[in-house]
This record gives structure tokens, sequence and C-alpha cells, in this order.
């Protein structure tokens, strides 16, 4: 048997189950309801009855005629060698079966082959508990940054011509658009309502004084009041445009659960950017990266973790930030 390799360099031909311990398997520790998943696909199974998997707990091996039908746990790795002795074909058959876990940026996600788990809403409690926390919150900051949100709007007038806000669909809580509000960066002449051409590093349509807002993101605080209006939260998925490009094509289809993103309200800030991944999405790793983190926040969002965002995105990018 080839050397197994981590999780992460093979993913997703290699996957870890995670399940409940109740007994072993013929002493061996490993994960016998793993193996009823898999009779569910006894077709696949007969074609190889020699397939052989690897307890990483219990640094084992056993065959999968070697399972009984009790429960137990185990972390099971499959390694290369078994995907190529099945074939590409069945191996998309069984990982349907498998749950594995991922951490971005420290929070978990959990996936079912390769989407994560369905996220669910979380109560009309935790979401009363988040607005009362978001309308506070922002018009409480909305008074204090008044003197600074009239001096960079006074410097906008007078830099350049045209309005010193900018509007922009964007698409919020369940795809629903809205018109999304920042301090205008760009020439009049070049300003982009549709947010197909995103803003690139020296990006020669900024103006001077629109090159430092965004580079510290003061350019956002305008969002302060789409949050009272209700139409976006402190902290949640970037609200996006509509057909958004990602990694050459379109976000839909570059992450096939994208539209995962849209079940909470989008935010001023989010998980991804706290952990830095904020600017034009052109690299395909990123981009996924971005939603990830995004689902990740959705599956583990609490009140704190919003404060502990809120703290990180004045430290990462008000403060030190290279904002695009």
């Amino acid at each position: 048997m080839t050397e197994l390799r981590s999780v992460q360099t093979l993913l997703p031909v290699c996957v870890t189950v995670n399940l409940n311990h109740k007994s072993p398997a013929k002493g061996l520790g490993l994960n016998s309801e793993f193996v009823n998943l898999v009779l569910r696909y006894q077709t696949v199974l007969r074609r190889h009855p020699g397939i052989v998997f690897r307890d990483v707990t219990m640094n084992s091996f056993a065959r999968a005629d070697d399972f009984d039908t009790s429960n137990s746990s185990a972390k099971i790795v499959v390694d290369e060698s078994t995907v190529s002795s099945i074939g590409s074909g069945d191996w998309a058959i069984l990982k349907e079966s498998f749950t594995r876990t991922t951490r971005h940026g420290g929070l978990s996600l959990k996936w079912r082959g390769d989407s994560p788990v369905p996220a669910t809403r979380p109560t009309n409690l935790h979401l009363a508990l988040k607005r009362g926390f978001d309308v506070v919150s922002a018009s409480l900051l909305i008074v204090g940054l008044a003197p600074l949100l009239v001096i960079v709007a006074l410097l906008v007038k007078i830099t350049s011509r045209g309005p010193v806000l900018f509007n922009q669909a964007r698409e919020g809580l369940d795809g629903r658009s809205f018109q999304a509000l920042k301090f205008r960066s760009m020439t009049i002449d070049h300003c982009d309502h549709s947010g197909v051409a995103q803003t690139i590093s020296n990006d020669p349509r900024l103006t001077s004084i629109g090159r430092f807002i965004r580079r510290t993101s003061i350019d956002e605080l305008p969002q302060l009041f789409n949050v009272v209006r209700g139409d976006m939260s402190l902290v949640g998925p970037r609200p996006h445009v509509a057909g958004m490009y990602a990694g050459g094509k379109l976000y839909r289809d570059l992450v096939p659960y994208y539209e995962d993103r849209l079940l909470m309200r989008p935010g001023i800030t989010g998980w991804a950017q706290a952990n830095g991944l904020r600017g034009p999405t052109t690299e395909t790793a990123k981009a996924i990266a971005r939603v990830d983190h995004d689902l990740a926040y959705i599956h583990n969002f609490t009140i704190w973790l919003d404060v502990k965002i809120l703290v990180l995105t004045v430290r990462n990018e008000f403060l030190t930030g290279s904002g695009h």
C-alpha cells in the first residue's frame, strides 16, 4: 500500500469520517457504521471486495468484509491506491456517503461529498439579538463617526467632480437586490455600477482621496446606513453584485454551493475579510476560500463571533488594511 498522505493534500480523494462510538468492529476499532453506508452501494462493493481502509485512530487496517454491523467510531482514511483500485466512477458513488470536517480560520465546516452540509438559518431569537446589536451599534457608530463622515464627504467633493456617494446593486438576504452605499472613490467617468470590472491594486480609475479611503476601508462606512435600514448586517458574507466573476468564470459556476452564503444578511465585514480574504477574486483558490469562510461563519454564528470579527476588522483593515 502506498504511504498515506494527509487529508489536506489528498482532498477530495482522501476522506475522513467521524461518527459516534459504541463498540469496536471485530476488535479492530474500525467504523462499521461506515460499512453500513457502503453497503447501500452493494454493486460497487461486490466489484471491489479487497478494498482496504485504514483507521488512523487505531493505526490498523482492514478489508471491507472484516466489518460487522455494530456501531463504532473512527477516522477512516481511504488512501490514493484505494481510489486507483476502484476507479473514479465508483469512488464518486462511495464518497457521497462520507462526511468530513474542514477548518477555515479556526471555524469548522462539515461536508458531505463535495458540498458543505446545508446550514440552517439561526433561530428567530438569535436573529433578533443580532438585529438589535446591529441597529444599536450602527447608530452609535454613525453618531460617533459623524465628524469623519463629514470630512471624507467634503474631501471627495472637493477633489473630484461628481456625487459624494456611489450606490451599486448587490445581492442581499436570500438573493434579494438592494443598493449598497459607499463613498465614491473613482472618477465619475469610470464608476462601474455593474461591478463587473473589479478594482485592482494601483487602479488608475481611483481618485487621490479614493485611493486612501479604499486602502483604509473608510469608503465602506456609508454602509452603516444600509445596516440601520435593514439591508445589511455589521457582520456577514460580503454582498456581491449579481453575475460576479471569480477565477475567470461566474462565481456560481466556480462554486456550486455559492447560494448557501445568502442564508444570512450580508455584512460590512465578514469572517473571510477578517482572515485577509478580500480584494479581487481573480485567483480561483482564494475565491473558493472566501465562500468556504462565509459558510463556516454561518455554521458557527454567535453574537460573540460577530464581536470578534469586528475587532479583527478594525485591527486588520482600518488600521493596517490594503483595501481594493
